[in-house]
């Protein structure tokens, strides 16, 4: 080839590389072989992956106390979230939460497997952004801009002002609360509460002492899930002071799997509590006691 035709084939390549804009390489494969290891990153990879993408999902799926997607993730295996067993899955891609091990994710990106770690939502906001991101590493964009879309039109639909707003006290195990800036605190306001946990000075949430609650005397107390067996941290619960308080207030109770992953299943706990904001007598799963 005379040097001439080498010289314009040179250029002509380089031309043709520049015309590539910056950023616009070739996308890369999906993922084809997903192992999720944590509750909140089973469920949404279930919400997005792609039929055949997701092939393991971590135990705590399968129960239908915590997940509210047992039924689905029961057709899949679960897994221990251990490096050994999930290294033998052959993953490409491995989801986790920020409290997952760090032995087990460092292990497995050790052998070469990709580990993407989600932070749990602390708030509404936060759930269309995991949405995306649980979009962008699986390949599933698209089907998380129709999800993100339609969160957001439901949600901007349930939050419409209430004619008032009840005081109201969310109460966990050991008398635990929490405040506006809480995944829980979020939704208890979305659904048209104000969370007495302000007025005790916990925006994010700490210890209310049930005698601190007996005083701030909220209309509505929303009570986490008493776990079978006896444990100290159980009693304020069921003691008798709490019992006195709620014979004249609207109890309702927290459904773990439906509050506490940053997914768009929190758009039911929202609808339970505005029933139960609507007022006694109009929610399922709350129950108001005698009048004193």
């Amino acid at each position: 080839m005379r040097p001439s035709r080498i010289i314009s084939l040179a250029v002509a390549l380089a031309l043709a590389g520049a015309a590539v804009p910056a950023g616009a390489q070739e996308r890369p494969e999906p993922p084809r072989r997903v192992v999720s290891i944590n509750l909140c990153t089973d469920q949404l990879a279930l919400m997005l992956a792609a039929p055949g993408q997701l092939v393991s999902v971590s135990r705590l799926a399968h129960d239908p106390d915590s997940s509210a997607m047992f039924e689905a993730a029961r057709r899949l295996p679960a897994n221990g979230s251990g490096a050994e067993e999930v290294y033998l899955l052959a993953p490409d891609l491995v989801l986790a939460g920020t409290y997952s091990s760090d032995a087990t994710v460092q292990m497995l990106r050790r052998l070469g497997i990709r580990v993407e770690r989600f932070a749990p939502a602390q708030s509404l906001a936060d759930i269309p952004r995991r949405i995306a991101r649980m979009g962008r590493v699986l390949g599933r964009e698209e089907a998380a801009g129709r999800m993100i879309a339609r969160f957001n039109a439901d949600l901007a639909a349930l939050r419409r002002a209430p004619k008032r707003r009840p005081r109201a006290a969310l109460y966990y195990v050991n008398s635990f609360t929490l405040g506006d800036r809480s995944l829980a605190g979020d939704i208890l306001k979305a659904a048209g509460f104000d969370n007495i946990a302000d007025e005790a000075g916990l925006e994010w949430g700490g210890t209310l002492p049930l005698e601190r609650l007996i005083l701030l005397a909220p209309e509505v107390i929303v009570k986490g899930r008493d776990y079978p067996g006896q444990a100290r941290a159980e009693e304020p619960l069921s003691h008798p002071a709490l019992r006195a308080l709620e014979r004249s207030r609207v109890i309702g109770s927290l459904t773990d799997r439906d509050w506490i992953c940053g997914t768009p299943r929190v758009l039911e706990a929202i609808r339970s509590l505005r029933q139960l904001a609507a007022g006694p007598g109009t929610q399922s799963g709350a129950q108001r006691g005698p009048e004193q």
